[in-house]
């Protein structure tokens, strides 16, 4: 490990992180969840909060992809996602979704301040984040895409939006 320069679980957890919490809305495949889980690791996001009817870990299928990132990265469950808003916004966060909808924000185009307190809201892999939940964000952010389909897999989604705010 020492020769890659990956931090030992301890270190992760002193590292100071940075000020982005992952929120997984109703996405139903524990291998999404644990590639997201070993993304945020990889670049130290703060948290993620996993909602509604998210897998939790433990479960085998969510460490087969995390490779020990459920340690690292710290989360928390809610019932539903508009009671993690509620306590993200008292904390100082921005809330944004992570959906193509008319008025969003291009990746490409957001600046954010590099200390700026954000959330990014990540949803369910065939019906996207909820609407009622669009409602309480600041704003939704689109990924830019030219192709067909305009639509990625959930985790490779969170890859790119947290590798273009890292």
């Amino acid at each position: 490990m020492d020769e890659l320069q990956r931090l030992s679980t301890e270190e992760f957890k002193a590292t100071e992180k940075s000020p982005i919490v992952v929120i997984l809305e109703n996405v139903r495949s524990m291998h999404n969840v644990g590639s997201v889980f070993r993304t945020a690791d990889a670049f130290l996001v703060e948290k993620i909060y996993l909602c509604g009817y998210t897998p939790r870990p433990p479960h085998r299928d969510i460490h087969k992809t995390a490779l020990g990132a459920t340690e690292t990265v710290e989360w928390k469950g809610y019932d539903d996602t508009l009671s993690a808003i509620e306590e993200l916004k008292q904390d100082g966060y921005a809330i944004y979704a992570i959906e193509q909808v008319h008025q969003s924000i291009m990746l490409n185009a957001c600046q954010f301040a590099k200390n700026k307190k954000i959330a990014l809201i990540f949803g369910n892999e065939a019906e996207g984040v909820e609407e009622k939940t669009i409602q309480q964000c600041q704003g939704c952010i689109e990924i830019p895409q030219h192709g067909s389909k305009h639509s990625l897999n959930v985790s490779v989604a969170a890859g790119i939006v947290l590798w273009e705010l890292s």
